[in-house]
């Protein structure tokens, strides 16, 4: 893996102050990138020496393999995309003029690429016709943002720093805007590296998360390995124990619905149909008398050949599908669940008998119990 940005051994200090200390650290390529920790962490600083508007006072910083400190400042600038939380639009431009800002200051205002301006709005979800000769005064915050990262991306940089970008904004604004950036990145592979206090913003939309404390990283890894391997009691208060209820030694019997909605295969078509909707489900669990499990049947397959009448559930059922022994790990099972390709899969016990059904409801409704239990502790 190719990295974007490398710091080799930095420190920053401001006379005795030491805000950073020693930090070696490797950004990868084309990855979204979160800097998260406690105010004075030095996570905003960290951010802020990579375009060198905070100078190192030991080591060095490299961006794309180059030594920044031999870099011009405003060429090293031009080459990185900077989004903050205030936007810093300028009021008395539209918001054409305010996309195109970075070109126009090279070349003058013949070059403003009007189709460019147009089709970076359309990037971020604006409509060009009805923004771009509107002035920032007009737009609601998260149309701000979302201009901010239009003209950040103006220049096509291979990497864009985000600093705090959605903490003003209301939590749905903030929600829209957290799903467009990882929309936009799935698209266009930038290295994005984000700023911001929120762990659960952090979570939502990294590919790799650093954890910062007093000017050092304390951990380096993705969403999944911090929350199943926290580093240390910083890190695991910092997550929050409503994120940490462990399910590493949960079987599926924990999970699973224990009374699935299940049928004899002598039963008829229309006798399946009737029974889904009355269980308002949208396929059946087919067993023998004493409860061995035979298949399933889903919607798809009893539509397929519903009007051939003297088919029985037991001759259009599936006898393929993936099932899991009772006992097995959840961690085992959940991959199972997800690439089930309707959404849930049987539960067999050692003599082959039907003991429920994993279902990604189900899954949801366990995994999500913290946090409804905190929401009713507050009501």
């Amino acid at each position: 893996m190719s990295h974007a940005v490398v710091f080799e051994g930095v420190r920053k200090a401001y006379g005795e102050t030491v805000v950073i200390e020693d930090l070696n650290l490797n950004i990868p390529e084309g990855n979204i990138v979160v800097f998260v920790g406690p105010s004075g962490c030095g996570k905003t600083t960290t951010m802020k020496m990579i375009n060198r508007l905070i100078e190192p006072t030991k080591g060095r910083v490299l961006v794309n393999g180059k030594d920044i400190t031999k870099m011009n400042p405003v060429d090293l600038r031009r080459g990185i995309g900077y989004v903050i939380q205030q936007v810093g639009l300028f009021p008395h431009m539209t918001i054409a003029e305010n996309v195109s800002l970075v070109p126009r200051l090279q070349g003058g205002k013949s070059a403003m690429d009007v189709n460019k301006v147009d089709l970076l709005l359309e990037t971020v979800g604006l409509d060009p016709n009805l923004y771009r000769d509107r002035y920032p005064g007009e737009l609601s915050g998260g149309q701000q943002q979302r201009v901010g990262v239009a003209r950040a991306l103006m220049s096509d940089p291979p990497i864009i720093l985000m600093d705090e970008p959605f903490s003003a904004l209301d939590p749905i604004t903030r929600e829209g805007l957290q799903d467009e950036l990882i929309r936009l990145n799935q698209e266009l592979h930038k290295t994005i590296i984000f700023v911001t206090h929120d762990m659960d913003e952090a979570l939502k939309i990294a590919d790799q998360i650093i954890v910062m404390q007093g000017g050092q990283v304390i951990q380096q890894a993705t969403p999944d390995q911090i929350l199943r391997r926290p580093a240390n009691e910083f890190v695991r208060d910092f997550i929050g124990e409503k994120r940490l209820s462990s399910h590493q030694s949960w079987v599926v019997e924990d999970v699973m619905l224990r009374s699935p909605v299940k049928m004899s295969p002598k039963k008829g078509l229309a006798e399946a149909v009737e029974t889904m909707h009355r269980k308002r489900v949208t396929g059946v669990v087919v067993t023998d008398p004493s409860g061995k499990y035979l298949g399933i049947a889903n919607t798809a397959d009893i539509y397929d050949r519903y009007q051939e009448e003297s088919l029985s559930l037991g001759e259009v059922m599936r006898t393929d599908a993936v099932t899991v022994r009772a006992g097995t790990p959840l961690t085992e099972a959940i991959s199972l669940v997800q690439e089930a390709p309707y959404g849930y899969v049987p539960v067999v016990d050692s003599q082959g008998k039907l003991a429920g059904l994993l279902t990604r409801a189900s899954l949801v409704d366990v995994l999500a119990k913290p946090y409804l239990e905190e929401v009713s502790a507050g009501a």
